[in-house]
């Protein structure tokens, strides 16, 4: 069984290999999409290595059922910046666990990002320990190279479309082999034959000079020589092409929350620009209100200072009006008795009555005459 587990684990491991390489080498030709049988096997593969040995998810009744690696990267690609998992929880035509996963594979593989995610996520060795077996391939060293592998990825350009329904199938992803166990002779194969059929040339004719042997032999070494610095100068060259596509790729990320960090700067200043105008002008109109009631507070005491000067003017008015009143009729009265002719007729109609009543009297009162 340990056996059975080992070489599974080691299936898995060449498998992927050999699909990245599949990957890289169909790009070359064709915009990989979900139609491209290279892509169905690498998705196929990498769903069986995150899904490898990981345990089922315990219910209230003490049952496992089983998990799709999808809860894992929810848990240990959390802190990821700039993560699509709340986007991909968002869909709504993406509802099951292991349709959330495949969508979120397509999301990470257009941003560019898969490497970045699985390495995060094996960053968190106690949320992989908490969530996978032992002998489980994403808590060995495999898990690693699956990593640093998957780097090669961000040099393709891929192009998915996340609403159909081929995401949401049941079925477990098959792997297919058969493309790897196809022989392909490329041009190190043939040059190798080239060389084994050289030495066997030259080993027919050792019974020739030992001059012509010697000149052979060091020929053919200096050829396998140049053939195999050709072959490490390309592993290089493939390897640094593989790197610049990686650091392109990083500074287009970069560049990218570069520019969305400065817009939102911008944002922020503007929002204070605003902010700062708004409180001038309500300061302004502040200071127009206090300044509005002060004038009127100013108004209402000297409204209220006149009032009282009016009040005390009256009331030092009021004795001499009344007395000017009390005096003014006994004046008329006065005036009016002796300036009226009845008065003046009763008055001369009694002194002729006294005058004709005693002589005497009108006699001895020289100022008074008849008329």
């Amino acid at each position: 069984k340990v056996l059975a587990a080992k070489g599974k684990r080691e299936e898995h491991q060449h498998g992927s290999m050999f699909s990245v390489k599949t990957l890289l080498d169909r790009s070359c030709f064709e915009t990989i999409d979900d139609s491209s049988p290279e892509f169905i096997n690498f998705v196929s593969i990498l769903e069986h290595v995150l899904n490898h040995r990981l345990k089922g998810q315990t219910t209230w009744f003490g049952y496992e059922s089983p998990r799709s690696f999808w809860d894992y990267i929810k848990a240990a690609c959390g802190k990821v910046p700039h993560n699509c998992i709340r986007s991909i929880e968002s869909m709504e035509n993406v509802r099951s666990s292991r349709a959330k996963g495949r969508a979120w594979i397509r999301v990470v593989l257009m941003e560019k990002r898969l490497s970045e995610y699985i390495s995060s996520a094996l960053r968190d060795f106690k949320t992989t320990r908490r969530f996978y077996e032992d002998g489980a391939i994403m808590l060995g060293e495999e898990a690693g190279l699956l990593a640093d592998t998957l780097i090669g990825l961000n040099t393709i350009d891929f192009s998915f479309c996340l609403k159909g329904d081929g995401l949401d199938g049941s079925c477990p992803a098959v792997i297919d082999y058969t493309p790897y166990l196809k022989f392909t002779q490329n041009a190190d194969s043939i040059s190798s034959d080239e060389e084994e059929m050289r030495t066997m040339g030259s080993s027919g004719s050792e019974s020739s000079t030992p001059d012509k042997t010697a000149t052979a032999a060091s020929i053919f070494t200096e050829q396998s020589n140049l053939v195999s610095k050709c072959k490490r100068f390309e592993q290089k060259y493939r390897l640094a092409l593989e790197q610049k596509g990686y650091l392109e790729e990083l500074v287009r990320l970069r560049e990218a929350q570069l520019s969305e960090a400065v817009s939102h700067n911008k944002a922020l200043q503007q929002n204070l620009a605003d902010t700062h105008l708004s409180h001038t002008l309500e300061k302004e109109q502040l200071e127009y209100i206090i300044l509005e009631l002060q004038d009127q507070l100013k108004s209402f005491q000297s409204l209220e200072q006149l009032s009282a000067d009016m009040s005390l003017s009256q009331t030092s008015l009021e004795p001499s009006h009344t007395l000017n009143k009390e005096e003014t009729p006994s004046l008329r009265g006065l005036c009016g008795s002796l300036t009226s002719v009845a008065s003046y007729k009763s008055l001369a109609s009694l002194k002729s009555s006294e005058c004709l009543a005693s002589p005497a009297t009108e006699i001895s009162s020289p100022g008074i005459t008849p008329s």
